[in-house]
């Protein structure tokens, strides 16, 4: 797989998700096997490049290459501005979304409700591209609603722009996250362009990520929920499509080793207050389904110390280490 300059270690890609894909987790899905990863998207606003989170999303430090930086907005003079802002901070790839579901986004005529405006979606594309130096991915859904599917004609448009890849969600924006994905939509996309293009949308298992790869003939495989609380998703893909073999699940031991980790650079990334609200949902994200799960996670949501935090994280660990050295769930883990 292939981006512009730049050739992925492999076909796999963290989806942008707002509020999870800060540079912590993107680092994390990286080292665990991800070939890139997409930032959460940074509003198009001028008005908010001074914000403490505009410059928390635009911090890379560290973060192995490629640099994806998914930008949002509806204006196509702003975008280009954003699109010049993230590259002159880092990003070496920038990602436009129209696939955002949200109502405040969509709202605003951006994400997903500009693939109501063909000639508008022409004009952003072309806008950011003539930009800047560096390659412009887009993200899409398969359209608007069931009445109007345009994702064809979307990828068309992207190709001619000079867009670089192309990653579809498999739904349309009124489907939100319901619903089974549509991988022949995904397929007639990539049947239609020469632009590498990647599949998202229900990839949940590595027999499921194969199953996709093999339908849609896409480039890609783009994973958002299913690597929430189990970053290690990408490596057991990679390594099922590899060898026909499922990878042995993660060991206690390992899991408690990473979630400390990666709590320890939440802390350190957002400051312990604000770090310590935000490691709460990948707390819960990396234990859901475990034995005495939902009591644990009840209580760890009323900490208000990094030390109590840290202190339950481990003792809950223990007390899973005391069932065996393999993970045992006790509930079916959500999609």
């Amino acid at each position: 797989m292939r981006i512009g300059p730049y050739q992925l270690k492999n076909n796999l890609i963290v989806a942008p998700m707002a509020g999870v894909t800060d540079r912590p987790f993107r680092m994390l899905c990286k080292s665990m096997g991800a070939g890139m990863a997409v930032s959460e998207m940074v509003a198009s606003n001028s008005l908010l490049y001074g914000s403490e989170k505009t410059k928390r999303r635009a911090n890379h430090e560290g973060e192995m290459d490629p640099i994806s930086v998914q930008i949002v907005g509806a204006d196509p003079k702003m975008l280009a501005q954003a699109a010049r802002y993230n590259v002159d901070a880092g990003a070496q790839i920038i990602d436009i979304n129209m696939g955002c579901p949200a109502k405040k986004i969509c709202n605003v005529m951006a994400g997903s409700a500009l693939l109501q405006n063909e000639a508008l979606v022409a004009q952003i594309l072309e806008t950011v591209v003539a930009a800047v130096n560096v390659p412009v991915t887009l993200k899409i859904r398969t359209g608007w609603d069931k009445n109007n599917r345009n994702a064809v004609r979307i990828a068309q448009i992207a190709e001619a722009s000079g867009i670089q890849a192309l990653a579809i969600h498999g739904r349309t924006r009124a489907c939100a996250y319901t619903g089974d994905a549509e991988y022949d939509t995904i397929a007639a996309v990539k049947a239609s362009v020469n632009i590498p293009v990647i599949a998202n949308g229900d990839i949940t298992t590595p027999e499921k990520a194969r199953h996709v790869l093999q339908q849609t003939g896409a480039d890609a495989v783009m994973i958002g929920r299913a690597a929430q609380g189990r970053p290690w998703i990408f490596r057991e893909i990679e390594y099922f499509i590899n060898s026909g073999e499922h990878m042995a699940a993660p060991q206690v031991g390992e899991v408690q080793r990473v979630l400390l980790k990666h709590v320890h650079e939440l802390y350190e990334f957002y400051g312990e207050q604000t770090g310590l609200r935000v490691a709460r949902k990948h707390i819960s994200w990396y234990t859901k389904g475990l034995a005495d799960s939902a009591q644990f996670r009840h209580r760890m949501n009323q900490l208000e110390s990094c030390a109590e935090q840290l202190t339950a994280v481990n003792d809950f660990f223990d007390e899973q280490m005391q069932r065996g050295e393999r993970l045992h769930y006790v509930e079916e883990l959500a999609a």
